[in-house]
């Protein structure tokens, strides 16, 4: 399984392709700005997209959604309870940085303990993760897992937004990722990876 890490739009959103480097089969996860960007990168591997997944629909993570699955024809994806975000400017925040991302349906809605899968290498399970906003997600692999907006090398998402729990948060980081092996290794939603172990060590948030 490869992965490679694009940062994207004016809050540096980390959206990553993630693909079966034998199929070339593919999925997008967050895809939060920059369309020509990431339909440049998907092009130049070749990768065959089968699906776009959204670690939750705030305007940073999902800008870039409606571009990318018209070129690819992937399918989008994202749990049930933040599917009513893509298709407000109000919920996703959309309204506040100047655009209004509305009258965006996902074709799947997901939920704790599903699995996406593409070719023969890449096999995630759904964690939801709630705290952030109430449904935000996780992606679990053999190594690695991708924590969007819950947590960050050395910190843990905003709270303060409709939806958040500071509470519901660190019981999300504590029952779902620092159960975890140390070297799991972490990708965020923004900034650098980082491990579980590090976290559970360094991360002045989980103490």
């Amino acid at each position: 399984m490869i992965v490679r890490t694009l940062a994207v739009g004016s809050m540096l959103a980390n959206c990553y392709l993630v693909w079966c480097e034998e199929t070339k089969e593919a999925l997008v996860i967050d895809p939060g700005g920059e369309g020509r960007r990431i339909l440049a990168e998907i092009a130049r591997e070749q990768l065959q997209v089968k699906y776009i997944v959204n670690t939750h629909g705030h305007v940073d993570h999902i800008t870039a959604n409606a571009e990318v699955r018209r070129d690819t024809g992937a399918r989008l994806a994202i749990h049930e309870e933040d599917a009513p975000l893509l298709g407000s400017p109000d919920l996703n925040l959309s309204v506040y940085v100047g655009s209004a991302l509305q009258g965006i349906k996902p074709d799947m809605l997901l939920h704790e303990g599903d699995w996406v899968a593409c070719g023969k290498q890449v096999r995630l399970k759904v964690l939801h993760t709630p705290g952030h906003t109430r449904g935000g997600i996780c992606l679990q692999g053999e190594s690695e897992i991708f924590t969007g907006d819950t947590l960050f090398a050395e910190s843990i998402g905003r709270t303060d937004f409709p939806g958040g729990s500071h509470h519901d948060l660190i019981d999300s980081i504590k029952n779902k990722i620092l159960v975890l092996d140390d070297a799991y290794l972490v990708y965020p939603g923004h900034g650098p990876a980082t491990t579980v172990g590090h976290e559970r060590k360094y991360n002045p948030f989980l103490g």
